[in-house]
This record gives structure tokens, C-alpha cells and sequence, in this order.
């Protein structure tokens, strides 16, 4: 479990009121007497280079030197509306997005990362019923399971003004395309406004390694979106997250972006809002996502350490994903439905110098199959020639089969593909005049992220043009 220790004497005034603070807020903490334990008086001298400083609070092993009350606030979450703790990792996009909207917001929070501490993954897991789903937050005690803006704004009585500022372009979506645009929108002083739903990166920042991105041999998806994201910001971009837009309208020359939380308005906009994840569409299949099926190994994958996996496709994504895992999963099974992979030839040939991978080729996914704990536990396939079927055990599952335009908000605005990819013509142009798109939910586009970063550099002429 988490520690809090408080290091200090009953004749010093700051430990007395580090004692009342940590009291009248519930919060449970040792008090160690420097005065009556040589040993604590020997780690606070060595906490302080030599000094005898209290009170020194040791809160999950980071020393604080006589924190007043507003540093104790901060580190453990204390504020007017309640007491916050996150529970999360720095890998997880949603717990970046509550972080950065709890930090925007002045809200104090604990953060506590469930890859450091092993207490902190059991609690999660004990609060979501075998789940684990991060972020966890709790509010003075109270759970909420990966709560978004909308409902973090209610909880903790946040009060958020509507934003009346026009801004000469408005991007939804903050990947590399969005990302690409806002940098050269801004360069190009036009004010702009990035809205994201989630967090900043896209599928990008959910990749462990990129290898084919110009002027990196090897550079992993979370560094070079925040490089982008930084050099967005540093030209003047506004940066939202966690900002999920209903629909878009336009009135005397206005677009309207109105989210789940409010209104903001803009002279031109430029979708992209990328793709999310295919699903296979067989039993208990919704019903496992997150209890031991998932479609992110950047993100969930740390799960799974010394753990056998299964992975489905046969695509780029799967083997890249599939040969990441097997980095640290006692073993990966690969599970693709047709007999040869449509992947690369490099992760075809890398494939095979792989010991703990093993394929499953030809083979029909049916059905997935949980536990007593109601937990992911095998997969049913069927071998397309013989029609025989066969259980594969694991502990876990990841899909990777394609993805799917998120284009839904818009449908009723512009013109969609038979598949509901966004239809363009020229500098990313839709057909309603002032809207561009570029990235993934593009018809046409290229799902890697160079090919993204070019379109955003497309869209901004677009932008550029419309506005001349």
C-alpha cells in the first residue's frame, strides 16, 4: 500500500502543523520521532545532505523538506471539491488527457502509476472487478472509471467559460496530420485552435517504434508527437484535450464547433479526426475489452510481461505490434486467417529470427472464450481447410485488423465514401467550402505518419488559400 511517513519532533511547530494538515484531511500517515529513533534521525541527515531538517515527509518514497500545506495539497491531491488521486501510467493516452486537464484546470491530484507501484495495479483491478482500466480516479474515496472532461468538469465543480474568441482555423484531431497543419497554419499567423478527444499523437503516439520516419533511423511514437506537439505550441497554437466534438455548423461565414462542453468558433476547419479499431464482430467480444482483449500493445501491453498473448492479423500492425510484444511476453501466438501475411517483407523476414512467436495460419476466429474470473482465458478459431476447430489459451489478446474512419459527427455535413472516408479534391478540400481534411479518416490517405505530416501541409495551403 501506499506510505505516507512524517519525520519530526512534538517540540517543532512545522511537524505540528504538517500533523493537524495530514489529520483534518483523512489522511493516513506514520509519524516517526526523530528524537526518540537514532535511525530516523540518520535518514533525515541523509535525505538532507547532513542537515537535521523536519519535519521530512516521505510520501510513496519521494522525500518532501518541510512541505507547507500548499505543496502538501499538490502532492496528494487535496483540494475545495474533494481529494484527488489518479491512478495511471505515463504511457496511457487517457491518463495524459486528465492529467493535462486536471493540471489546466489548477486542480490538485496524486498521481500514482500503476507500473511503479504493484499495490496500485491490484487496487485498480480490485475496484474494477478484475479490470484493468486506467484511469482510475478517485474523488474523496469515491471511484470513477476512466471519467472524461465532461464529467471531471461536474465532479469537481469546475467552472469553464465559453470560449468567443474566432479563430481563423479550428483542427479537430491532434494527430500527425492535425499537428503538421497547426504548425504551418500558425507560422503563417493565422490563429489556431487544435481541439483533440482524447490525447495528443493520434495512433502514432501508440506506436512503440517508428523506422520509417525521414530523419529518424528509429524514433518511438510518443517522442516525436510531443516533439510535434512543443513545436506546434511554440509558434502559438492552441492546444485543447479532451475535447469530443458533437457537430459542426455554420452561420454568416462562421463554422460553429460545438463539443460535449461547449462552443468554439472558427473561419475554416480542418478534419482530422484519424481512425479507431477495427473489431472482429464475434462473441463476447465488447463484453472482453479491457478484461483481456485490447488493440493497443504500447498501451496495455506492459500488462502482459512474462505472459503468453495471442495477437489477430496478418497486417504491418500486427506483426510490428506482435514482434514488440515478444520483447517481454513469454510467448506471442499470431493468429491470421488467411495463409500468408500481407505485411512487409521486413516483418516477414524478422518474423522468423523470433523464438517465442509461433503462427496459426488459415484460421477463422470464432468466438472468445472467458473465465471464472470473467476473464479472457482462450480463443475458439476454425482451420479454413479442414473446418476442425481448437481452443488457443492465453492471457491476453490483441487485435489489429484494420481501422475505421472516425467521421460519424459529420456525415450530415459532407461528402463520405461508400466506406465513410472523407471524399477531397485539390488542396484537401471537402465539398462544403472552408472545410479541408487531412490523415487517416482521408479517402486515400496513406496510414503512415509522413504521409499524414504532408497532408496537414496540404491542408494549411488550403487554408491559406480560402482565407487569401
Amino acid at each position: 500500500m501506499r506510505k505516507i511517513e512524517l519525520y519530526g519532533a512534538d517540540w517543532c511547530p512545522d511537524c505540528r502543523r504538517a500533523k493537524s494538515f495530514l489529520t483534518d484531511n483523512n489522511i493516513e500517515f506514520t509519524f516517526i520521532d526523530v528524537d526518540l529513533d537514532k535511525n530516523a534521525t540518520e535518514k533525515v541527515e541523509k535525505i538532507n545532505n547532513g542537515k537535521r531538517i523536519i519535519p521530512t515527509v516521505i510520501i510513496n518514497d519521494k522525500p518532501f523538506t518541510n512541505p507547507n500545506n500548499v505543496e502538501l495539497s499538490a502532492v496528494l491531491g487535496i483540494n475545495e471539491a474533494g481529494r484527488v488521486q489518479l491512478f495511471g501510467a505515463d504511457w496511457c493516452p487517457d491518463c495524459r488527457r486528465a492529467k493535462n486537464f486536471l493540471r489546466d484546470n489548477a486542480i490538485n491530484f496524486e498521481f500514482i502509476d500503476v507500473d511503479a507501484n504493484d499495490w496500485a495495479t491490484a487496487k485498480v483491478e480490485e475496484i474494477n472487478n478484475g479490470k484493468r482500466i486506467i484511469p482510475t480516479i478517485l474523488i474523496d474515496d469515491i471511484t470513477h472509471t476512466n471519467p472524461d472532461n465532461v464529467a471531471l468538469t461536474k465532479l469537481l465543480s469546475i467552472n469553464i467559460e465559453k470560449e468567443h474568441k474566432i479563430f481563423d482555423t479550428i483542427i479537430i484531431g491532434g494527430g500527425a496530420a492535425g499537428l503538421t497543419t497547426s504548425i504551418y497554419a500558425q507560422r503563417d499567423r493565422f490563429d489556431t485552435l487544435l481541439l483533440e478527444k482524447k490525447n495528443i499523437g493520434g495512433n502514432a503516439f501508440l506506436t512503440e517504434k517508428i523506422e520509417n520516419y525521414p530523419g529518424f533511423t528509429s524514433i518511438s511514437g510518443p517522442k516525436l508527437m510531443d516533439k510535434m506537439e512543443e513545436q506546434a505550441k511554440t509558434y502559438g497554437a492552441v492546444i485543447k484535450t479532451g475535447e469530443e466534438v458533437i457537430n459542426i455548423s455554420k452561420k454568416d461565414g462562421l463554422f460553429a464547433i460545438n463539443t460535449k462542453s461547449t462552443s468554439y468558433f472558427g473561419k475554416t476547419v480542418v478534419l482530422s479526426t484519424g481512425s479507431t479499431y477495427r473489431l472482429l464482430g464475434i462473441p463476447n467480444e465488447t463484453e472482453l475489452i479491457g478484461s483481456g482483449i485490447h488493440f493497443c500493445a504500447t498501451c496495455d501491453g506492459a500488462f502482459y510481461r512474462d505472459k503468453d498473448i495471442i495477437v489477430i492479423g496478418g497486417g504491418n500492425s500486427a506483426l510490428e505490434e506482435g514482434i514488440f510484444l515478444a520483447g517481454f511476453c513469454k510467448s506471442v501466438k499470431i493468429v491470421n486467417r488467411s495463409n500468408t501475411f500481407i505485411a512487409s517483407k521486413t516483418y516477414i523476414e524478422k518474423l522468423k529470427t523470433i523464438d517465442n512467436i509461433s503462427t496459426y495460419m488459415n484460421k477463422t476466429s470464432l468466438e472468445f472464450i472467458a473465465g471464472e474470473n470473467e476473464l479472457f482465458q482462450s480463443l475458439k478459431v476454425k482451420d479454413n481447410e479442414t473446418s476442425k476447430e481448437e481452443l488457443i489459451l492465453a492471457d491476453g489478446v490483441f487485435i489489429f485488423i484494420g481501422l475505421i474512419p472516425n467521421t460519424k459527427p459529420f456525415e450530415e455535413l459532407i461528402e463520405l465514401n461508400e466506406r465513410n472516408f472523407i471524399v477531397t479534391t485539390g488542396l484537401a478540400e471537402t465539398n462544403v467550402k472552408g472545410i479541408f481534411a487531412a490523415g487517416d479518416c482521408r479517402e486515400g490517405a496513406i496510414a503512415q505518419v509522413a504521409a499524414a505530416t504532408g497532408e496537414g501541409v496540404l491542408a494549411s495551403y488550403g487554408i491559406k488559400n480560402y482565407l487569401k
